[in-house]
């Protein structure tokens, strides 16, 4: 697509541009990708899974990924009401893997462990840089979060704070194994 723009913030008689043109190629399509990650809030140990949408098939597979590797474990998952999460298949498939879902409240994004890590990632890796591919983006995102060690993941995360929210709530009977 060939887009042709002004680049100058000038503009003449009538709204048009005052300033020099130049062509500017515009794909028109925007690459996403999805990270889908948990942490334990005890040992810091994280898991990650990219996918190309967040539907609930995606969140399923991540399901699938976490009982995995924590088989035999009781697991809790702090959630935001995205459609993926609460899609009546996701919510079947925690309930047969015997995984507990805590929703949070809705616009409370502060009381979710991951996102301070998210934020992190983002303004480290993503903010005012532009990569040649989205896979680039992407693997140099997890590599920022995955390079963190679990301690610092978890102080990044506020887990360490005496505000923290769960602190009391972090027990062996509840994050333990089954």
């Amino acid at each position: 697509m060939r887009q042709t723009c002004c680049c100058s913030h000038r503009f003449g008689r009538r709204g048009r541009c005052a300033g020099s043109r130049t062509e500017v190629l515009l794909s028109g399509w925007n690459a996403r990708r999805v990270v889908f990650g948990v942490m334990n809030l005890r040992t810091g140990n994280r898991l990650f899974l990219t996918r190309h949408k967040q539907r609930g098939e995606d969140f399923r597979a991540f399901l699938d990924l976490i009982h995995d590797h924590y088989r035999g474990w009781h697991v809790a998952l702090l959630l935001d009401e995205d459609p993926s999460h609460t899609a009546q298949g996701s919510k079947s498939l925690a309930e047969r893997m015997k995984m507990t879902l805590l929703w949070l409240p809705k616009r409370a994004p502060s009381l979710n462990p991951m996102d301070t890590l998210w934020g992190q990632g983002k303004d480290e890796i993503s903010a005012n840089k532009q990569y040649a591919t989205i896979g680039e983006q992407v693997d140099r995102f997890l590599g920022f979060l995955s390079g963190l060690t679990d301690h610092e993941a978890l102080h990044t995360a506020g887990v360490f704070s005496k505000r923290f929210w769960l602190r009391r709530t972090l027990s062996k009977s509840f994050c333990g194994p089954a």
